[in-house]
Order: C-alpha cells, then sequence, then structure tokens
C-alpha cells in the first residue's frame, strides 16, 4: 500500500497575510503539516504543491520530499482545492514513476491535528474501503434552530425549518462543521470526482480545540493560545 501525503500552500492570503509562512511558535505554520505527515511514518512521500517559490523553499527547508510548482490557475483565489490536489499526485507519480494507493491531503491552516487524528483518519478509509473520508467538528450553530437566512423581502427564517419547530438546541439533529483538516482519499475516488463528497464518503469527527482553521487574524491568535497551552508542538 503505497501513500502520499499532499499538503496544498497557495499564496495571495487575504484574511492573514503570507500565513503559511507566518511565524507560529518557532516555526512556519506550513512546518507543522509537514512535521506530522513525517511523525505519523504512514507515507512513502511527502509533496508540498505551491504557486510561490518562497512558501516552496520554506517547505524543502523543512523536509518534504517533492515540490510541484502549481499552476497559477489552480492558485486563484476562487480556484476549488481538489483538482490542485489531483495535480500534485499526478506530477508527482510522473516524477517518480510509482502509483499511489492512497492520498491524504493535510491542511496548512489547521496546525491544531494530532499525528493520531492522521493514522486514525487512514486506518477508516482502510479498514472501510470507501471512497473517502474529510473531518469535522459538532457544530457549534444549528440550522435547525439558530443558523437563519434573510429572504427576498428581507425577512428571517431558520435555514433548515422542520415540521415540527425545535424548543430546545439540545434536540436538534446533529450537525458538523468541516475543519479543513485531513482529507483522505482511495486513488480512483480522488481522480473520479470533482468535488470531497461521494455516496459513501464518511466523516470523521475532531473536538472544537483540535479543529480551528486559520481564516482570520482572531483565528490565528486563538491557534497560538492553544498551542501555548498544549505545551509542546506536535502530538
Amino acid at each position: 500500500m503505497k501513500r502520499l501525503c499532499t499538503i496544498c500552500a497557495r499564496s495571495g492570503s487575504r484574511g492573514v497575510v503570507n500565513k503559511n509562512i507566518r511565524q507560529l511558535g518557532n516555526k512556519p505554520l506550513l512546518a507543522y503539516s509537514i512535521l506530522q505527515a513525517r511523525a505519523s511514518k504512514l507515507f512513502q512521500t511527502i509533496a508540498v504543491s505551491s504557486d510561490c517559490d518562497e512558501i516552496l523553499n520554506a517547505a524543502h527547508k523543512w523536509g518534504v520530499d517533492y515540490l510541484i510548482k502549481r499552476p497559477k490557475p489552480l492558485a486563484a483565489d476562487n480556484a476549488p482545492k481538489v483538482p490542485a490536489i489531483k495535480h500534485c499526485l499526478v506530477s508527482v507519480e510522473e516524477l517518480t514513476g510509482e502509483t499511489f494507493d492512497i492520498i491524504v491531503d493535510l491542511d496548512v491552516t489547521s496546525p491544531l491535528r494530532y499525528v493520531s487524528d492522521i493514522t486514525d483518519v487512514v486506518r477508516l478509509l482502510e479498514t472501510r474501503q470507501i471512497s473517502n473520508v474529510i473531518t469535522g467538528t459538532p457544530a457549534h450553530h444549528s440550522p435547525y434552530f439558530n443558523i437563519v437566512e434573510i429572504d427576498n423581502q428581507g425577512t428571517v427564517k431558520l435555514s433548515k425549518p422542520l415540521a415540527k419547530p425545535i424548543i430546545c438546541r439540545q434536540d436538534t439533529p446533529k450537525c458538523y462543521d468541516l475543519n479543513a483538516s485531513i482529507y483522505a482519499w482511495q486513488r480512483g475516488a480522488l481522480l473520479k470526482n470533482q468535488t470531497i463528497f461521494n455516496d459513501d464518503t464518511i466523516l470523521y469527527i475532531m473536538p472544537m480545540e483540535r479543529s480551528v482553521d486559520i481564516d482570520s487574524e482572531l483565528d490565528f491568535q486563538l491557534v497560538e493560545l492553544l498551542m501555548s497551552k498544549r505545551g509542546k508542538d506536535i502530538e
């Protein structure tokens, strides 16, 4: 079983400038995912995909196996992530002459994951023989209870009203926020589809304290706080 870890880190972040190589503790944000992938001992190959030479240079410093220069169209603000992962997979296979069975993408902006989260996701994917596994965390708000939409008339309605209104939040159907931490695919499923959702996709649930996805300065500060309380960089 050959496994590839991809780490996709484009330039041009608007919410947090240069966030992928910004210092978090004593290392750049990018380094956490690289070190976690290495510590898992799951991967024959770890590759970083980026449109930015500075990011690729940082990845080289932290010991990845392959640096994949991403085409500009795959690094635009509105570009979906799956095509970038596919490009990275195909590029590494062309460079190595190998075919990978399992592809795991670690999002740079989710450094609070544990190494055990990675190993558990891969184990789930391989033992269940499903197309893919994605990660999420219990949602703080519910579309059945306290997430609303504004309609064309400017009035507010629940996003997902039920025939029988729910009085207590605890009675709502369970919902989850995707935390953009780990995506794992069987090779065929990744190459066949354009989205992360398949008929047999499974969710691996992580706690909130390991599920902060850095999209803003506030997120970055929260990760810094949680990392300092944890006491060590990689778990």
